[in-house]
């Protein structure tokens, strides 16, 4: 029996070491797909320029937005209808901060928000929970909300938790800022947070620099990713509020609209992102107005209306434009936080949910979003399973062995292995195959093994 040598067992160790320390990445072997041609993408973000320029974006007169745009150069009507310049714009998507870290509860694990990894999040702000006891439907509360949180907290290849469903029964800023200390103390993984009340995001920031001991501790070290959420070209002034507040503060950023293509949008794939584009770049504008370098990303989604029935449907057509706008944000270099993946239309979990599911989920393998951050979301939304959660953490542990790609070197070829057991013998009894066992047959690590 031939042994494996020393060189060829620490340069599979280290490898195996590399893997696990970043699991994350998906920037490897293999390439995200573009659906667009060559230059489509520039004249998409174009476009976006173009309706900022010449329709303008609204931005809630009682807010502190139109005077940094004035005070920028840019024409601010009464009603706060803001034309910002392409200049202007373009410097903004120039100065801003391409990637952050966004770091556990311990500050010592960090998660790389960037263009080259995806990473996995149950969620989001769902108002219904399939009952654990029953299996009937009913409103979500703080209960739901921490186990959800302690199931994603044990999950192998969920990576940070954000508001999966909301406390319905405490619908005010109390329960808003409840929501975050539930996710805070169950589980040490980094959070997302969403909130409506930009005091609710005041107290939290207060929250997260006291778990950190200082203001620039939370600065270095950033505990939790604010997502905001205005309407297509429409900012109100809790959303304004937010941005300032989380780039004046040093809290990562995520800005972006959810349209619905055909009724707050329009209904081709190019309209509709371009419009969520500008959307997109009229808050990172903004949040460099207020303070330059900051890391506020636009990430908006791309729905579409169903005619049919006026919900939000046509899957191959959300799914499409997801992958275009991943490709776009990776003309400007910049992190999509667009991922549709892990949520579904059907109403329970069903065959029609896992279906979609593994559909949306496993699409994230080619367009390489910087978060997945619907997993387990049923109902276009409005209900939370965590059988569904399962099947997502599943899904992922697959999609980060496709990501790995397979090695070929002289140690797996097993050339040597092959000599030495020659056409009849079998590999069982090799240290080779001890060696190599738990990392080819247990790479994809799964909830349920």
């Amino acid at each position: 029996m031939r042994r494996e040598s020393a060189s060829a067992r620490r340069r599979r160790t280290q490898g195996t070491v590399t893997r696990a320390a970043d699991p994350g990445l998906h920037s490897g072997p293999t390439a995200p797909y573009d659906p667009l041609a060559p230059g489509l993408a520039t004249r998409l973000i174009d476009a976006a320029l173009t309706l900022l320029e010449e329709t303008g974006v609204v931005f809630d007169p009682d807010c502190e937005a139109p005077s940094l745009f004035a005070a920028a150069g840019c024409e601010v009507s009464a009603d706060g209808v803001v034309k910002p310049g392409r200049a202007l714009v373009r410097g903004a998507l120039d100065s801003v901060a391409r990637q952050a870290r966004l770091w556990d509860r311990s500050a010592e694990r960090c998660l790389e928000l960037d263009n080259r990894h995806t990473w996995f999040l149950p969620g989001m702000t769902c108002i219904k929970v399939y009952d654990l006891a029953s299996g009937e439907l009913r409103e979500s509360t703080a209960d739901d909300l921490a186990t959800i949180t302690r199931v994603a907290d044990a999950l192998p290849n969920i990576d940070a938790v954000c508001i999966a469903c909301k406390d319905i029964p405490r619908s005010d800023i109390h329960g808003e800022i409840g929501e975050f200390v539930v996710m805070a103390r169950n589980t040490t993984k980094p959070l997302e947070y969403l909130c409506e009340n930009a005091e609710s995001l005041g107290v939290v920031i207060e929250m997260a620099t006291a778990i950190r001991g200082s203001r620039e501790a939370l600065v270095e070290k950033p505990y939790f990713l604010q997502i905001v959420t205005p309407l297509p070209l429409n900012y109100a002034k809790t959303h304004v509020d937010q941005v300032l507040m989380a780039a004046r503060a040093g809290v990562p950023v995520s800005v972006g609209t959810l349209p619905i293509g055909g009724a707050s949008s329009p209904i081709t794939i190019a309209g509709c992102i371009a419009q969520s584009l500008a959307t997109d770049f009229a808050g990172m504008t903004l949040a460099q107005l207020a303070r330059r370098g900051a890391f506020v990303i636009g990430s908006s989604d791309v729905f579409f209306m169903e005619p049919a029935t006026g919900a939000i449907g046509n899957f191959a057509q959300t799914s499409l434009g997801d992958m275009v706008m991943c490709q776009v944000r990776r003309e400007l270099g910049l992190p999509s936080f667009t991922g549709i993946g892990g949520q579904s239309a059907a109403r329970r979990f069903n065959q029609d949910a896992v279906w979609e599911i593994t559909a949306n989920l496993l699409q994230a393998f080619y367009s390489r979003p910087a978060t997945c951050d619907y997993l387990g979301s049923l109902d276009e939304g409005m209900s939370y399973s965590l059988h569904a959660l399962l099947l997502c953490d599943d899904l992922a542990g697959l999609l980060r062995s496709l990501w790995q790609g397979v090695v070929v070197d002289d140690d797996t070829l097993a050339l040597a292995q092959a000599r030495s057991v020659g056409p009849r013998g079998n590999y069982l009894a090799l240290d080779h195959t001890v060696g190599h066992c738990r990392e080819q047959v247990g790479r994809h690590v799964t909830s349920g093994r």
